[in-house]
């Protein structure tokens, strides 16, 4: 008898991941497809569709060997309806019948969350959060997303929009403008972008000398990882834009811990790859804004998958709610 399959798809706004993934999580293939967003995203479905069929074909599976999709799109959700409510990245009108749609096409069983949930999901089963029941997965990459899982389940909220770590409210006067019509929030100073925009503000104000300050001057141009290499050299400029950067963002997850004292809050994206040059004068940040308990017993950890995460968490879904 043929293993079973989960498919597990994570859509992105440029890229969608996809792989089979069998019951213990393990990878049986894995591949990627453009996400084409035209047109209000209509083919987005179609071609995850065809992209599972024609993967079944090469590997000389069969549809019946797969126990169904699932699928983490970026903007809240409503599992039980499986709609997303709105995605501004990929195209789809507000209300989009996500999972109604990809089960007509595919002729397999959908299970529909937001992509964040689904990497916490992914980082909790096979990940950095292995064996905990309580955990929060921070993304830190052009945006600054989350998950919260606390005994082992996601946390929606009432309309799909728990998690919304980005938009929590650091700066409440004199904030810069996030995407979101807010001041001040955490996507504004702890994303990539948010990073530069820092290094831009203080730039002017910044007196001394600096490779980072020299590297702007001769090539126009700085990116987070930049600014993470020069301080992992001891940059000044560098070092105190990484710490402007621990020092909301510890706030924030000081905040969420205090409210939720998970056994620990992972930390992914782009972002997270700094290590610990970030890691470490979070830690000092957090420590100092948590209550004494919970900073002793919530950790702080890198994200152990990188991109795999999304997939993983997607098959979860199959495994545990489909």
């Amino acid at each position: 008898m043929a293993e079973k399959w989960m498919v597990g798809v994570d859509l992105g706004g440029t890229t969608t991941k996809l792989a089979f993934v069998n019951s213990e999580g393990e990878f049986r293939h894995k591949w990627e497809i453009p996400t084409d967003t035209s047109e209000q995203g209509k083919e987005i479905l179609p071609n995850i569709a065809n992209s599972i069929a024609a993967q079944l074909t090469a590997l000389k599976r069969d549809q019946k060997d797969i126990e169904g999709i699932g699928i983490g799109v970026p903007g809240p959700v409503d599992m039980e309806t499986g709609i997303i409510y709105e995605s501004v990245n990929i195209g789809w009108p507000q209300n989009y019948p996500v999972t109604a749609t990809l089960q007509q096409l595919s002729g397999l069983k959908v299970v529909i969350d937001n992509d964040a949930n689904v990497a916490a999901l992914g980082e909790m089963w096979k990940g950095a959060g292995e064996g905990a029941k309580d955990l929060v997965l921070v993304t830190l990459g052009t945006g600054v997303g989350g998950g919260v899982i606390t005994g082992g389940n996601i946390i929606h909220g009432a309309k799909g929009a728990a998690g919304e770590i980005g938009h929590i409210t650091v700066i409440p006067e004199g904030g810069e403008q996030c995407n979101c019509g807010k001041t001040g929030c955490l996507e504004t100073v702890a994303s990539a972008t948010g990073i530069v925009r820092t290094v831009k503000r203080r730039l002017p104000l910044f007196a001394g000398s600096s490779l980072l300050k020299d590297h702007y001057t001769n090539s126009g141009n700085v990116t987070a990882k930049d600014v993470f290499d020069f301080a992992a050299g001891g940059d000044r400029l560098a070092l105190e834009v990484v710490e402007e950067t621990a020092k909301y963002l510890g706030l924030a997850l000081a905040n969420i811990a205090n409210t939720l004292n998970p056994e620990k809050i992972v930390l992914g994206g782009g972002v997270a790859k700094a290590g610990d040059t970030l890691l470490k004068p979070l830690q000092a940040s957090f420590s100092q804004y948590a209550f004494n308990t919970v900073a002793k017993s919530t950790v702080l950890e890198l994200a152990a998958l990188g991109n795999d995460a999304g997939v993983i968490g997607a098959a979860w879904l199959v495994k545990n709610i489909g």
